[in-house]
């Protein structure tokens, strides 16, 4: 077993609860997380294991322990199996962490509203905040960071919540940092606004940034800075698994595209024309292919085309983004800080709180805000050489949450 080398000091564990816990990105997660411990595989894609992040005290990878709620009753072990099956984890992976995979597989609850389900909001909410609690209780853990990766809902209509945000309110009842990694509105609901303000929690989101929007926010900044011209921006997504299932609901879909959309809007300066599709694709399973057409005019009106395919495994890019985001927030609240961490947009399409929108500027303020996790001896040491912040609330803004099926 291989300690992290941002472990902290104080060698307490830490909750992880999942939202969508049997889904292909939290079986990716768990299995990812023994994997790294056992040392069978490097942390390939996790920038907390970077050297930036090495003395933020924050907690070891094998401190972490796993739960969550689902709505589907597939055992983790099998469900790795599948994954395995299908290219996204290593060939004997499944077996060589499959106790592990069966240890978070029994702290698994029963998600909901399912059909047929007579409870009221408060009951739901009641009760998953008690799972989450029981968790905690049971496994000795200092805190538990609440993390939604299920699959994408679409918009609300009218003033119900759903389930999204039944999620996020039961981790905040329950005392707990909230992390959506979705798209779906969780924290974000209107009715929730005053709640997230006092809950005393921080909370990060939302819609994590793994594949296209990445790149489209590393591109836009470089059209701006060279002064070309950006006619059109068009996209293509195609790919299967639950994700693709779920986002063939055009107004799941919808949602998603906001946080694509918003980037560009940002980095460029300026809504542009063209939209972004999405299509199902079911023999793709959890693979999927990204495309993007980009029309800009050079000097003198030279009218010029840039097209990018982005081709990846949408699990084994989100799952270590899961783990630096449970690590950081959970370090943030035993450094006293609350309310939304804009610092964390680097890690978002859609983010709460203030920020800057291009890669570049936001792995800078992610780096600052590892400076203020820093322990007291350590604060005047910040991954920019500048003095670390002091506790307290970040930014401004919602956060974000989503239902129990597997993302």
């Amino acid at each position: 077993m291989s300690a992290s080398p941002s472990a902290s000091s104080h060698g307490s564990r830490t909750g992880v609860w999942l939202i969508g816990a049997r889904g292909s990105v939290a079986t990716t997660v768990v299995a990812g997380c023994a994997a790294v411990t056992a040392g069978l595989h490097p942390a390939t894609g996790m920038v907390t294991e970077t050297p930036d992040f090495a003395d933020a005290g924050l907690p070891a990878l094998p401190s972490l322990v796993f739960g969550g709620h689902d709505t589907v009753d597939c055992p983790l072990p099998k469900r790795a199996e599948a994954l395995a099956a299908g290219g996204v984890l290593p060939h004997g992976l499944p077996s060589a962490v499959g106790a592990e995979l069966a240890a978070a597989d029994r702290e698994i609850r029963p998600g909901g509203p399912l059909p047929g389900d007579t409870r009221d909001d408060e009951e739901l909410i009641a009760a998953f905040a008690a799972d989450i609690t029981d968790f905690a209780r049971r496994s000795g853990v200092e805190r538990t960071v609440v993390v939604n990766v299920a699959s994408t809902e679409p918009a609300p209509t009218g003033g119900a919540l759903p389930a999204s945000s039944l999620y996020a309110t039961a981790a905040l009842r329950a005392g707990c940092p909230y992390v959506n990694f979705t798209p779906s509105t969780g924290l974000h609901h209107p009715a929730l606004a005053a709640l997230a303000e006092s809950s005393g929690v921080p909370y990060a989101g939302r819609d994590g940034k793994t594949g296209q929007t990445l790149l489209r926010s590393v591109l836009g900044p470089m059209f701006a800075q060279r002064a070309l011209a950006v006619r059109a921006w068009s996209g293509t997504n195609l790919l299967g698994g639950g994700d693709g299932a779920a986002l063939a609901d055009p107004a799941a879909a919808a949602a998603k595209n906001a946080g694509k959309e918003r980037v560009l809007a940002d980095t460029l300066g300026a809504p542009v024309e063209g939209e972004v599709h999405i299509d199902d694709v079911p023999a793709l399973g959890d693979w999927k292919t990204a495309w993007d057409h980009i029309a800009f005019d050079g000097f003198l009106g030279a009218r010029m085309i840039l097209q990018t395919t982005w081709q990846g495994c949408d699990s084994s890019l989100a799952a270590p983004l899961v783990l630096d985001l449970a690590r950081l927030v959970a370090r943030a609240q035993q450094k006293g800080l609350s309310g939304p961490l804009g610092a964390l947009g680097f890690y978002f399409k859609d983010p709460v709180g203030e920020g800057p929108s291009s890669l570049a500027e936001q792995y800078g303020e992610l780096k600052r805000f590892a400076g203020r996790l820093r322990d007291a001896e350590d604060s005047g040491r910040d991954g920019d050489g500048e003095d670390g912040g002091t506790p307290g609330t970040v930014g401004t803004g919602g956060g974000a949450d989503e239902r129990g099926a597997g993302r």
